[in-house]
């Protein structure tokens, strides 16, 4: 069983094969989903945000009849 400073050594940066392979998983995956944070957002979906505050100020309908 590994104890908490190993965890932690290996959260800091340290061998995921010292870890058990669902303890590996999750720090891959959250390597991964902070890796897909830190990307930044599109132009285009920006311009559809913007579009979207527009559209709300004006009073506009949401397209729904």
């Amino acid at each position: 069983m590994i104890d908490r400073e190993e965890k932690s050594e290996t959260s800091r940066g340290g061998r995921t094969s010292d870890l058990g392979p669902t303890d590996a998983i999750a720090s891959q995956l959250k390597q991964f989903y902070t890796s897909v944070e830190e990307e930044p957002i599109p132009d285009r979906l920006l311009g559809l945000l913007d579009k979207l505050d527009q559209a709300e100020r004006s009073g506009g309908t949401n397209g729904a009849n």
